[in-house]
């Protein structure tokens, strides 16, 4: 039997204590993009919501923090960079845990790649508008490759600082439409009738939560940052809850505000027929015509944010998986001054030039193929990820609750897992409000994420003939042993253990949807 050597990578550790909670929480915030969520999505989710919209993000907000729960309780026995990938494989078994790390890996670069065509977008058409130039948009995504690259294999405080900077500038421009509106009472009066139950649970509600569901789609990569957090048993939880409550409630407000700006029944003729100017048109209205210019350049800075935050959780997903010999073990190389995963940087991000070179060369369109096709496999297979990892938890403390309530490690994770395969199934039924597509399109890109799995299931019965020792200790690296189980006694590893439809909207604006910190 052949058995795997240690390498350099299994010794190699990130930055630790580089990360405080409010630093992870502006990582996991920022991925969201939430001034291109409420300028893109939100119209959409008027237009098939009704005024019951802001509910539906109040709801599916509510239904993560439940997941939140157990998926907190169980942080404290991961300690690596794996996430998804270590709570499945100590959950439910390295197969399934191998299983979720190639389904997390296509995910996120879906995601994340998908997103480059956004920036290539709304860069070109920004340019083109206020300064005039004029430039194709596969070299505004190719620049963009280039600086995400840049900040992602420097030190994570790099990032962090990067972040909190734009995630500030891009949330200060939708608090300062919400005061103006609020200090001017709205259109017509200030009303709350959006949160009264018969609008929130209209026939609509299930639109609105398939959109509202893939808005939160990164906030679990808390876990991924665990290596590199400040206490990371009291950080993790904190800062999990922190991103949930933040996204839901700030949703929930800002979708509220686009109503009041207008009034009930404007808003949603304006949903209907011009969704992608609303934002803009109502700070316009509301604030002055240099604040309509300011929100659409910081689209573009909200993009970059995003992209930034979803190559961190690639790059430490390639890291994790490298070190325990899953992948090749140069991914697992971090760099001599900055403690990071640069070269697992360097590859993911030749891999978005090669994919970004190809849809240029092939005149595809950057947000309608780009953007949705690529980006929504990932929303899919996130979801498929949350609700794998609810059960993984359920599994995990079903022997011993290892101290925890029977609330927190049984019924919140059995919750959890219902809600998360109702959101899944809401997903993938109407995927055309992800992608604006077919079914012919929709069916294939659903498709992604069970080949996906099931590429990794194969993976996982090759190693365990292959190696089993290896194979054995998938998402144990760095794991501490659970101090209620006595000493003598082994464990085993199962044990120890914006996409978004598009509308018609006015010249150089398109109504779109992206998803999935700094140092205290």
């Amino acid at each position: 039997m052949k058995k795997t050597a240690p390498g350099p990578a299994s010794g190699a550790q990130l930055e630790g204590g580089a990360l405080g909670t409010a630093g992870i929480v502006f990582f996991v915030v920022a991925a969201a993009a939430p001034l291109l969520v409420m300028a893109g999505v939100a119209p959409l989710a008027l237009n098939v919501g009704g005024i019951g919209a802001p509910g539906g993000y109040i709801l599916a907000g509510l239904a993560l923090g439940v997941f939140a729960i157990g998926f907190t309780a169980m942080s404290k026995y991961i300690h690596n960079a794996g996430a998804f990938y270590s709570y499945i494989s100590l959950g439910l078994g390295p197969r399934w845990g191998l299983a979720a790390a190639v389904l997390a890996l296509v995910s996120y670069n879906a995601l994340e790649i998908g997103i480059f065509g956004a920036l290539g977008y709304f860069t070109q058409s920004t340019t083109a508008d206020l300064v005039g130039l004029d430039l194709p948009w596969g070299l505004w995504s190719l620049i963009g490759v280039g600086l995400i690259w840049f900040l992602g294999s420097r030190s994570v405080h790099v990032g962090a600082r990067f972040l909190i900077l734009l995630l500030s500038a891009e949330t200060g421009i939708l608090v300062l439409l919400a005061v103006a509106v609020l200090l001017r009472g709205g259109a017509e009066g200030l009303t709350f009738e959006s949160f009264a139950p018969a609008h929130v649970f209209s026939p609509g509600l299930g639109g609105v939560l398939t959109l509202a569901f893939a808005a939160f789609i990164g906030f679990e990569a808390t876990a991924l940052y665990r290596e590199e957090a400040k206490d990371p048993s009291r950080t993790i939880p904190r800062a999990t809850y922190l991103a949930v409550a933040f996204l839901g409630l700030f949703y929930a407000f800002m979708v509220w505000i686009i109503i009041q700006a207008y009034g009930p029944d404007q808003a949603l003729a304006l949903a209907a027929s011009d969704p992608a100017a609303m934002y803009f048109d109502a700070i316009e209205n509301y604030v002055g015509g240099s604040a309509s210019t300011l929100m659409e350049l910081l689209i573009i800075t909200s993009i970059l944010a995003s992209l930034l935050a979803f190559h961190n959780a690639i790059t430490r997903y390639a890291f994790a998986l490298s070190r325990e010999h899953v992948l090749p073990r140069v991914l697992g190389k971090l760099h001599p001054v900055y403690k990071s995963p640069y070269v697992a940087s360097a590859v993911q991000s030749l891999l978005a030039a090669v994919v970004i070179a190809g849809f240029a060369l092939a005149g595809a369109d950057p947000y309608l193929q780009l953007l949705l096709w690529v980006n929504s496999p990932g929303v899919v297979g996130i979801a498929v990820l949350q609700a794998m990892a609810a059960a993984a938890v359920l599994a995990f403390f079903w022997r011993d609750r290892r101290g925890h309530s029977v609330w927190r490690v049984r019924v919140a994770p059995a919750a959890a897992l219902a809600m998360l395969m109702y959101a899944t199934w809401l997903i993938v039924a109407k995927m055309d409000l992800l992608t604006a597509a077919g079914p012919a399109v929709n069916t294939i890109l659903v498709a992604v994420t069970p080949v996906s799995l099931m590429i990794g299931l194969a993976l996982g019965m090759r190693l365990a003939r292959r190696n089993p020792d290896l194979y054995a200790r998938l998402g144990t690296t760095d794991v501490d042993a659970e101090p209620a189980v006595p000493a003598e006694e082994p464990s085993s590893p199962r044990s120890a253990g914006r996409s978004g439809g598009l509308r018609h909207g006015r010249p150089g604006r398109r109504n779109g949807f992206l998803t999935e910190d700094f140092d205290r």
